[in-house]
């Protein structure tokens, strides 16, 4: 059970839209017996973004979590559905996505890819198939498009209705026009709410609560206050306008059919459908238009206005081209014309990363988080909610999802506010997945980032911090070892240079230097440190100071949450290289009453150099008197040298399989430390290393990482894992749940194929001999070493095996691939341990 929940539990709800009506139904589906739900708004057409949203449910994503969300939405109300034309909850009326231009039609078949992946019906079909579906729709200079049959529209207020009719069949209070002002908090955790009455603001009192789900839709960041952190979302204006009646449409049953597919134009950043007798045009194509808290109507103007909150009056300039484009896409709406007075423009929130809120807050306990929810997601969401807070487990993969993915140091207004502006403005964005944020760049930079750009590096980045992925004074390795490097599809050249070839040779034959700091450290110390991470980690880690231990930390059902190293510095301080701001708040929710343990995020305060290749030592020994041969300071091991005066904790550690190691120092040493290395290096050929290089030499050692290949649906025996778990070792999180059956029995292997066909894109289906899909696949890159396409995927069990061929769709293309045994590169592991 989740911590403070059972089935009596005082339950509170604020916002009654689609997400809050959604929970409290889930949680009376799950037995909970004292929910209630208050809005400031009327039930049931409250006046948040639920009540204009346009309900398009567009199943394709490339998440695998938010596919499986809008998945679910429609599965739920296709269940609670009525039928009929006065009363439906959706329509299956099926979606297109158009292509004017190639490059258009290129991410259709990506997404085609993402549709077979993750079992949505999808069809890539002509410009006859576009007019056969929707007559009206000019396919003049079409070059093809995207069915996907089974999505939908969804009638928002009547999905609230009937979830929250539900839900009161059950047991849940709704109540109306209730204004939640404050959480009530006690010794650090939730013990209600305080509301008044929203119209006259009058009648303050407490509702009792011990657990409080904050569904606020666009008032979000007005609930984070409460919490005592910034809420990173942003609501922004959108324009929607309506034409006046269509003669097409002259025979719709009522102002909410809908008949035809729901057409999206990324071209143009539009969609739109019938409705009713008129076409609903959406428009994306304008600036960002961002809304401040204090620019919603409060509850009171708004009844006394008769307006909604989350409604502000359409901006012609900015609908203007969107209106333009229409004409040309759509005829027939010229003659009939905007309808100005039924337009409007609707505000929806945006996040830094587009994804949503959700899961336990981090600052005062029994407040759970579900905000910035779309329709698309919304009952999906409600699900993976109402499971989380009553077993523990959200049933799906968070780690794009849970609120605690955002390092708290990045939370301030400002972030959440240029994010989720930049997250507007990309919606309809072709976008690599490499591709960077252009928004707040430059928050965290660490101690070598001046010799990085003196080297001619090209940053991304990653949590804040900039990290290069190649650095173009590199570029001469390519001419002195006389490389080269096959023409690769347009795609694969985003955020790509062939300086990336050089620099992985340089550090499988010479020596390199990589930028580290951006990978989360934490401190943990005390004399209870020790049992602490005992209970959070599958391998043993209590070993004797000096030693490094490669562990996994497991959630109860004993799916992964996170793989990380731990070094014993001394009896009562470890080192833990860690993966995100997540581990740190799974490390401190499980340290025991009593404990004498803290734990640190040294991250900001430190930096690290992965020094690695073969003349690694050469290097190393000209600044240390230390022996750090093979027999003094062995693989694994680790031990406070000083290093050029500067004093480092250096550990034997490896992720590009070679010999090396990673050398921390604290950041007011970094430059120095740097310095030192690289001057030593130059006899030996030295060179700066970036992310594409660090990327593929890790592929090739068959090193697994954290989100990217495995997630908490995984068991480390399916991700290749299974010796960082103990064979004798019993009493952590999640040793139970390894005896329960997975919830899935794919495993992940490696593929390699040719480099002609590109490197794969994350969640790209693979085939089998039959063309059925057996699975997708995870991270891809070029192989410079072994002269391949690797990439990680996961797959059905009988196409498991080594030598089994498969086949990899790339853009609709098909690549053979063969099951490959891991690792490529080094398999006896001897070049890290010499």
């Amino acid at each position: 059970m989740a911590h403070g929940y059972t089935s009596s539990s005082k339950i509170l709800i604020i916002g009654s839209g689609v997400v809050g009506a959604a929970i409290a139904d889930e949680l009376t589906q799950r037995g909970a017996r004292d929910v209630t739900v208050v809005d400031q708004g009327p039930l049931y057409e409250t006046g948040g973004s639920s009540s204009h949203a346009p309900g398009f449910v567009f199943q394709i994503n490339p998440s695998k979590a938010m596919s499986e969300l809008a998945q679910r939405t429609l599965n739920k109300l296709d269940e609670l559905d009525p039928g009929g034309e006065d009363n439906w909850l959706l329509k299956r009326v099926g979606g297109i996505e158009l292509a004017y231009t190639d490059d258009q039609m290129r991410e259709l078949k990506r997404r085609h890819g993402f549709a077979q992946a993750w079992g949505v019906a999808s069809e890539l079909i002509s410009a006859d198939g576009v007019r056969q579906l929707w007559p009206g729709v000019d396919v003049t200079d079409l070059i093809g498009a995207l069915h996907t049959p089974t999505d939908a529209v969804v009638h928002s207020v009547r999905a609230v209705t009937a979830q929250a009719e539900r839900a009161i069949e059950h047991g849940a209070v709704f109540h109306g026009h209730t204004q939640v002002v404050d959480l009530v908090v006690e010794d650090g955790a939730v013990t209600g709410v305080q509301v008044v009455d929203a119209l006259t603001g009058d009648h303050q009192r407490t509702i009792a609560a011990d657990i409080v789900v904050a569904a606020g839709g666009i008032w979000g960041p007005t609930i984070g206050k409460w919490l005592g952190k910034n809420m990173p979302m942003q609501p922004i204006e959108h324009g929607f306008g309506f034409s006046h009646p269509l003669e097409e449409f002259r025979d719709a049953a009522n102002d909410e059919s809908c008949n035809f597919p729901m057409i999206r134009h990324q071209g143009a950043g539009v969609y739109f459908r019938q409705q009713g007798k008129s076409l609903a045009i959406g428009a994306y194509e304008h600036k960002p238009l961002e809304v401040r808290q204090d620019q919603l109507a409060s509850a009171a103007e708004a009844h006394a206005g008769g307006v909604q909150p989350s409604v502000h009056e359409l901006t012609w300039e900015d609908y203007e081209p969107t209106w333009k484009e229409i004409q040309r896409v759509y005829p027939s709406v010229r003659a009939a014309g905007l309808d100005e007075a039924r337009s409007f423009n609707g505000i929806f929130s945006f996040t830094p990363d587009g994804g949503p809120l959700l899961g336990p807050s981090n600052t005062v306990a029994g407040v759970w988080i579900a905000q910035a929810v779309w329709v698309t997601a919304s009952a999906g969401v409600a699900q993976v909610t109402a499971d989380w807070i009553t077993t523990g487990h959200p049933g799906i993969d968070t780690a794009d999802l849970d609120l605690a993915r955002f390092d708290t140091r990045l939370l301030s207004p400002e972030f959440g506010r240029q994010k989720g502006l930049e997250a507007y403005d990309e919606v309809y964005d072709i976008r690599h997945p490499r591709a960077a944020s252009a928004k707040l760049r430059g928050i965290r930079t660490s101690p070598f980032h001046f010799h990085q750009q003196l080297a001619g590096a090209h940053f991304v980045e990653a949590n804040g911090w900039e990290r290069p992925l190649w650095l173009e004074e590199n570029r001469r390795v390519l001419e002195e070892a006389e490389l080269t490097f096959p023409k690769i599809p347009a795609w694969d050249t985003s955020e790509f240079s062939p300086i990336a070839v050089g620099e992985a040779w340089a550090t499988r034959n010479r020596v390199a230097m990589y930028d580290m700091t951006s990978l989360t450290r934490y401190w943990v110390a005390g004399p209870d440190a020790s049992a602490l991470l005992e209970r959070l980690t599958t391998n043993k880690v209590s070993k004797k100071p000096g030693s490094v231990t490669f562990t996994l930390m497991l959630d109860a059902a004993g799916g992964i949450l996170s793989d990380v190293t731990v070094t014993r510095v001394s009896d009562d301080e470890f080192l833990i290289g860690a993966n995100s701001h997540r581990d740190l708040i799974h490390l401190n929710n499980h340290v025991r009453d009593g404990e004498q343990v803290s734990i640190t995020d040294i991250s900001p305060g430190t930096c690290c150099i992965g020094l690695w290749g073969p003349h690694a030592r050469d290097v190393l020994s000209q600044l240390t008197d230390d022996d750090i041969s093979h027999e003094g300071f062995g693989y694994f091991k680790a031990k406070q040298l000083y290093i050029a005066a500067v004093p480092a904790l250096a550990l034997r550690v490896s992720y590009v399989g070679e010999l090396g190691w990673e050398l921390y120092t604290t950041a007011d040493h970094g430059a120095r430390l740097w310095e030192e290395l690289h001057t030593a290096g130059n006899q030996y050929g030295i060179v700066i290393g970036g992310r594409l290089a660090f990327n593929a030499l890790r592929l090739e050692k068959g090193f697994r990482s954290y989100g990217a290949d495995m997630t908490r649906e995984h068991r480390p025996q399916q991700a290749g894992l299974g010796f960082a778990v103990s064979k004798v070792k019993t009493d952590y999180l999640g040793y139970e749940g390894l005896s329960e059956p997975p919830t899935t029995d794919r495993q992940m292997v490696t593929l390699t194929s040719d480099f002609l066909f590109g490197a794969p894109n994350p969640g790209s289906p693979v085939l089998g001999a039959d063309g059925q899909l057996v699975g997708y696949t995870a991270s891809s890159d070029f192989g410079y070493t072994v002269g391949k396409t690797i990439t990680f995927a996961w797959l059905d069990p009988d196409h498991s095996r080594a030598d089994t061929e498969v086949v990899i769709k790339h853009f609709n293309r098909s690549v053979p691939a063969v099951v490959a045994s891991d690792p490529l590169y080094d398999p006896c592991g001897s070049k890290m341990r010499r």
